[in-house]
């Protein structure tokens, strides 16, 4: 009896500790970011306390993620995510054992919020990069649907609500100490990944139509022509300004993210407040129902094989996908705002399944773990940019037409990558949509 696409991954052994391990850690992940609110609160801070400790975590991220990369592909990546979940839990157990003993302060947590976010720089070009290493290529899109279906499902939702009911019924100190057992459990998991991972050749990214040459499997020659940091970015940086596919991806998701994270994270509450009459509590359903799209648009991709047209797919999915944030600033209906704000996170869900994939399969696997880290760099360096210009926006252009042009502009701007990259043409030159070999 064969097993359904999605459960495919969950043959390989090293595939299921791993997926184990990362269910574990993203819950703690989803702990800590309400254990953390309330622990400053406890503290006697305020909203000023709260986001210097929240920025410490983005700091740490943004200035090692490129490091990580390299790091990933430097260094065996079983090593790597080991030592990373160590490094997790050192700064959370530090931090329960200081509010238990009534020794914590401010500058404690933000000095682990910094570590947590250095250790997220390190852990998933990692674990990106790991993956071909232990599944066979058909099974990456399944592997990566069932990543972007948990981490909602953890990060967003469980792991906040289940800190919420232990602060509330106990302290942030007792959640905090139950965010360290997560993590503990998640690094006792991840040793019993088999030592072999670290040395055995890659299982993808085998380059279709002898994309990647005889350079792909990363040998001794690669790596004794890696020889600095400097040259392995330079060498990352160059393999995607040549990539079209690559680099207009990216640069699309750049432009992207400066549009669209500014008004979800800063405007759609006063649009809530405003349009809705509603308060913190609807925006925060509003933001699980955004949560549920991409974890529903992860699975669903996850069950079906990779479409043919995946590049223009891709992006198609995600500027189609966010045509409905144009009614977001007309919606006085609170099931049409759910609604639209669903149907984007699923059409993103499914493209960043098929984003993750697409990069385990063409990319080659000497350069995967700095190419994941570009990829998560560009993601992110823009987001504070984009909050700090959404309310100053706002006090001059109504929120309305924010989003209006927010949703109509997306699909163009795909429709523009799609043709700049060529991807029409390089997507049915290299096919990745092979059937699934027979699971034993």
């Amino acid at each position: 009896m064969s097993l359904p696409r999605a459960m495919r991954p969950f043959v390989h052994r090293d595939y299921r500790v791993l997926i184990a391990a990362l269910a574990i850690s993203i819950f703690g992940t989803g702990m800590w970011a309400v254990a953390m609110v309330y622990q400053v609160i406890h503290l006697g801070g305020g909203p000023v306390e709260l986001s210097i400790v929240a920025t410490a975590s983005s700091i740490g991220l943004l200035a090692f993620v490129l490091l990580g990369g390299i790091a990933a592909d430097r260094l065996p990546q079983r090593r790597l995510i080991i030592a990373v979940e160590a490094a997790n839990l050192l700064a959370v157990g530090a931090v329960a054992v200081l509010a238990v003993t009534d020794l914590l302060q401010l500058w404690h947590l933000a000095a682990a919020a910094f570590l947590l976010g250095v250790g997220a720089a390190f852990f998933f070009p990692a674990y990106s990069a790991i993956l071909p290493r232990i599944l066979p290529a058909e099974d990456l899109l399944a592997a990566n649907g069932m990543e972007g279906t948990m981490r909602p499902l953890l990060q967003m939702a469980a792991g906040p609500a289940a800190a919420g009911m232990i602060v509330a019924a106990f302290s942030p100190a007792s959640a905090t100490v139950w965010i360290a057992v997560c993590h503990l459990s998640a690094l006792v998991i991840l040793t019993f990944l088999s030592r072999a991972v670290a040395s055995a050749a890659p299982a993808a990214a085998e380059g279709p139509s002898g994309e990647n040459g005889p350079t792909g499997a990363g040998g001794p020659e690669a790596a004794a022509g890696r020889s600095s940091v400097w040259r392995d970015l330079r060498e990352g940086v160059a393999y995607t300004v040549k990539t079209p596919w690559l680099f207009w991806t990216l640069l699309w998701a750049v432009v992207y993210v400066l549009l669209f994270i500014g008004p979800i994270e800063v405007l759609l509450p006063f649009a809530v407040a405003d349009q809705l009459g509603g308060d913190s509590s609807t925006f925060g359903f509003l933001l699980g129902t955004y949560g549920a799209g991409g974890a529903v648009g992860a699975l669903a991709t996850a069950s079906f094989r990779l479409p043919r047209r995946y590049l223009s797919g891709m992006l198609l999915l995600w500027g189609v996908g966010s045509v409905p944030l144009a009614i977001t600033g007309f919606a006085t209906n609170f099931w049409v705002l759910a609604a639209a704000l669903f149907v984007v996170g699923l059409t993103g869900g499914a493209g960043q399944v098929i984003w993750g994939t697409l990069l385990q399969r063409r990319v080659p696997p000497h350069l995967l773990g700095r190419i994941s880290s570009l990829d998560f760099f560009v993601s992110l360096a823009l987001m504070p940019v984009s909050m700090a210009l959404a309310g100053p926006l706002a006090a001059v252009v109504p929120i309305w037409l924010i989003f209006l042009v927010v949703g109509l502009i997306s699909p163009v701007l795909s429709v523009l990558a799609i043709a700049c990259g060529g991807m029409l043409k390089d997507e049915i030159a290299h096919p990745l949509d092979r059937e699934a070999a027979p699971v034993d």
